[in-house]
């Protein structure tokens, strides 16, 4: 009968819980059938941007892969890590494709005066910052296996969490400026394209950042809290206000997909159309 079990030759419980099998299963399932998805149209699309993305889907289908395997061997520390790694930096992936996707909507209507951060800076400022709190998360999460560095390690990963949080606080007051400008200056202005749905776009990057925002407020609490507070001792937590959010992050992601917008300075990032396939018919 499958137990909860201490590190071989120690009392030290990784888990609090018993791992839920059906739980991980299904999750496991929902990212790796949504990653599938949004691999094929990126493909199709040629948005190779969006590779970050599916990076993002791709650690979580390894996370809650490794927590499966954790359901057998809750005494081995390789399982643990490797969940607790991946699921929680699969969302600074998913941030990172947000902001790519700001900087390109904005030159597909030719709005760039409008926004408070140049559109050629937007992108490496934000990505870049948000690969910082990646890094800081990472090493974190490695520290917080081991009893004597624990609670070090829990403080990098909230100090990380909070980058993260002032990142996307900064990125959404960017957006917002943005997008009351263009609503003030669209009747006036001839050089803006009306036609390329960069309302839609913003409503994608408003809600999939709101929910990348929960998600953090809730690692940021759980981390707080130790490993005797309520959400690391109780799973649903993690699978409400993480796996569920994050999954439907992916899908918003793939039902606007940002396959609309044609980026009018394809070089000012090195990048290229964003619908090359498109633009040779157009």
């Amino acid at each position: 009968m499958v137990q909860l079990k201490p590190i071989d030759g120690t009392d030290v419980y990784l888990w609090k819980y018993l791992p839920s099998l059906p739980l991980a299963s299904t999750f496991l399932a929902l990212f790796t059938i949504l990653t599938s998805l949004l691999c094929w149209r990126m493909i199709k699309t040629r948005l190779w941007f969006c590779a970050v993305f599916a990076a993002g889907g791709l650690c979580q289908v390894i996370g809650y892969s490794a927590r499966i395997l954790a359901y057998w061997h809750t005494d081995h520390i390789g399982p643990y890590v490797v969940q607790s790694m991946f699921i929680l930096l699969a969302p600074v992936l998913y941030a990172a494709s947000i902001y790519m996707v700001l900087g390109r909507l904005i030159r597909s209507v030719h709005g760039e005066r409008f926004s408070v951060v140049q559109s050629k800076w937007m992108t490496k400022l934000f990505v870049l910052g948000d690969f910082l709190a990646l890094n800081v998360q990472g090493n974190g999460a490695g520290l917080t296996t081991k009893q004597k560095t624990q609670k070090a390690g829990q403080g990098i990963v909230v100090a990380g969490l909070f980058v993260q949080l002032m990142i996307f606080g900064f990125f959404i007051v960017v957006a917002a400026v943005w997008h009351l400008r263009m609503r003030r200056s669209l009747a006036k202005e001839q050089r803006l394209r009306p036609d390329v749905p960069w309302k839609q776009g913003l409503m994608m990057l408003y809600a999939c950042s709101g929910l990348i925002i929960v998600r953090s407020i809730f690692r940021v609490v759980e981390y707080i809290m130790g490993t005797d507070g309520y959400p690391l001792t109780h799973e649903w937590t993690m699978y409400v206000f993480d796996a569920a959010p994050m999954w439907t992050v992916q899908v918003i992601f793939f039902v606007w997909f940002p396959d609309q917008l044609h980026t009018a300075s394809e070089g000012s990032e090195g990048g290229h159309s964003l619908v090359e396939s498109e633009s040779v018919t157009r």
